[in-house]
This record gives structure tokens, C-alpha cells and sequence, in this order.
């Protein structure tokens, strides 16, 4: 019912910028929290930052400073702000929305597709 399309991945230089987007598109009440995460293959998914429906954030050590995440509640998107990338952020970065279907109320939590981002010479 609820489904998430990102875009802006890609291949960039280490010292420079990338911005991710995810739309989020189906019966929506409300998205409480919606967040970025990253998985390198044969890891664990890890949070690399959230953002909830008032705008709190929370941002994982490795990229504070760096990495800005943002969203428009108009248009059910969240936006994630890569500067100073390295290479050790090269991964697969998937949007996750947590929130409340509408007409139903039942809490939906959905992942997106994933987005690659390599950062290299």
C-alpha cells in the first residue's frame, strides 16, 4: 500500500557531494520517521540518519558533519545531503518510512529499493 522510490545514486569523487531523494507514494496518513540506511555487502544494515515528522534528527557518528537529511511532509520526501564523501561510504543506501496507513490507522514500516553511491578516483 505504501511503496518508496529513491533516487541519486552514483559514482563521485572522494571530497565530493551527492544528493539522495525518496519519495514516498500510496495510502498515507502520516509518516512519523523517515530515514537513510546503508549495507555493505556481507554487513548489517546501519542507520546513517533519521528524521522525524517535526524534524528531529539523529545522525550516525561516522557521517555527523557531513551528511545532512531533510524532508518535505507536503510531498511525503525525504532528502539526504552527502558532502566530504570518502570511500569508505561507497555502499547501498536504502530509504526506510515508518508511519500510518490511511483510512486503517495500522502503523506501515517499508524500505526503498536501495540506491548505490561509490565514491572513487
Amino acid at each position: 500500500q505504501v511503496q518508496l522510490v529513491e533516487s541519486g545514486g552514483g559514482l563521485v569523487q572522494p571530497g565530493g557531494s551527492l544528493r539522495l531523494s525518496c519519495a514516498a507514494s500510496g495510502s498515507i496518513f502520516s509518516i512519523t520517521t523517515m530515514g537513510w540506511y546503508r549495507q555493505a555487502p556481507g554487513k548489517e544494515r546501519e542507520l546513517v540518519a533519521s528524521i522525524t515528522i517535526r524534524g528531529s534528527t539523529n545522525y550516525a557518528n561516522p557521517v555527523k558533519g557531513r551528511f545532512t537529511i531533510s524532508r518535505d511532509n507536503s510531498k511525503n520526501t525525504v532528502y539526504l545531503q552527502m558532502a566530504s564523501l570518502k570511500p569508505e561510504d561507497t555502499d547501498a543506501y536504502y530509504c526506510n518510512a515508518r508511519g500510518l496507513v490511511a483510512g486503517t490507522m495500522e502503523r506501515f514500516e517499508v524500505w526503498g529499493q536501495g540506491t548505490l553511491v561509490t565514491v572513487s578516483s
